[in-house]
């Protein structure tokens, strides 16, 4: 038993370690693109699913993942009317929790923010409009910046989803005022290092993410009726392009690739669903390529490999692999319930909002399920996205954590 202990131990230490993309996972992974650098991860389970080594239950209300650090993780819960930051070790155990202020409670309530950390800083958003940012040692506020007062953002109909973007000194956000649509903030002091105009919109429940295409870097992400590109050193907005939805619902964010950036949304109108855009060479101009208004997915995320991009289809039960250069459908599978998907090692994990996850072998021309199990604890939608650090899965539902062992034995 010690002898399995000591060689689960080592392996742990292997899987996480030489890759600079450890320096500080994001929302949906270091590139916010749903895909794990895991390496070393089992290709089957048993039938009652990975071994769970430990839960934690108590969290409260809440949908957003966690945020793992050096020697633990952050997760937010709401157990009444306030948010809760708690600090978890990698073995189950609270080592502090702090309350920082109000959140979201009108609809569907609970925390949504993933938090980031970064060194001795962890950085989350609070549902109503709140950036925190905490010493990981102390549980200490460091600063907190309110960006209704700051930046006159406006109240959207769920709450602030967005989970932080941390780029080098820099955080991004994007508060949806009609003066200050996003901005950019000195991580150590919370200080405004530019405030763009944007294009005035709201903000649309979507996290943005760092596109470094040749020599252009640039935050992009979706507000309510739009795709944005601005430059990541001075906020100038480069390109917008129109992608609605009918309650300005744009949760997925965009996803970079090979000069390709692919927005998933939902609802049947015009100028909605799946979009292909490509990028210029230097990155400030886009072209509409294609769009695909048959395809709808609101919170799920994609995943794009080889040229693929593999998701479900909202609350249509089936998931589906369509072509990145022209957006058309290669095949559907109703083999498993509609939700959220990541990608480690090659192979994909599914969720679904029916509350089983399951290990998928997804190529252009099939869906093969591998493995699956249900989730035994927890409370409310199964909407958290799941998390894959140093040989572990993750799964938030609601009131309860898990940590299940994926590492290959």
């Amino acid at each position: 038993m010690m002898f399995r202990i000591y060689l689960t131990s080592i392996a742990l230490i292997l899987i996480g370690a030489g890759s600079d993309d450890y320096r500080y996972p994001q929302w949906r992974g270091p590139q916010r693109n749903g895909i794990y650098p895991e390496k070393g991860l089992m290709k089957k389970w048993s039938s009652a699913g990975p071994s769970m080594l430990w839960s934690f239950q108590g969290l409260g209300s809440g949908h957003g993942s966690i945020g793992p650090g050096k020697d633990k993780l952050f997760i937010l819960g709401m157990p009444e009317s306030n948010g809760i930051l708690y600090a978890i070790d990698y073995t189950g155990k609270l080592v502090w929790k702090k309350e920082y202020g109000p959140e979201w409670s009108e609809n569907y309530q609970g925390t949504r923010s993933t938090p980031v950390v970064v060194g001795n800083r962890v950085y989350f958003e609070s549902g109503t409009g709140t950036i925190y940012c905490f010493d990981t040692e102390t549980g200490s506020t460091l600063w907190s910046v309110d960006m209704f007062r700051k930046f006159g953002a406006r109240k959207i109909t769920w709450g602030m989803a967005e989970s932080l973007l941390i780029e080098g000194d820099y955080l991004y956000c994007t508060p949806g005022g009609k003066e200050i649509n996003v901005a950019a903030l000195n991580r150590f002091t919370g200080e405004t290092v530019w405030a763009s105009q944007g294009n005035s919109e709201p903000s649309a429940y979507c996290s943005p993410v760092l596109v470094k295409h040749n020599n252009t870097s640039m935050v992009v992400t979706i507000t309510a009726g739009s795709v944005i590109g601005l430059d990541a050193k001075t906020g100038k907005m480069y390109w917008h392009v129109e992608h609605l939805h009918y309650n300005k619902i744009h949760a997925n964010s965009p996803v970079y690739y090979k000069g390709w950036i692919i927005c998933s949304s939902e609802y049947d109108r015009a100028n909605s669903g799946l979009l292909g855009l490509r990028l210029s060479d230097d990155g400030k101009s886009v072209s509409s390529v294609w769009r695909n208004e048959d395809y709808k997915n609101l919170i799920g995320g994609i995943i794009v490999k080889d040229g693929y991009i593999y998701g479900a289809q909202y609350q249509r039960n089936s998931w589906c692999c369509l072509d990145c250069s022209t957006g058309k459908l290669i095949f559907s599978s109703n083999k498993f319930g509609d939700g959220n998907i990541i990608m480690a090692d090659n192979l994909f994990y599914c969720y679904s909002e029916k509350g089983e996850v399951a290990l998928v072998n997804a190529t252009p021309s099939s869906f093969d399920i591998i493995s699956k199990f249900r989730i035994p604890l927890g409370t409310d939608p199964h909407w958290a996205h799941p998390v894959i650090y140093q040989g572990r899965l993750y799964i938030r539902h609601g009131d309860a954590l898990m940590a299940y062992d994926i590492v290959a034995k």
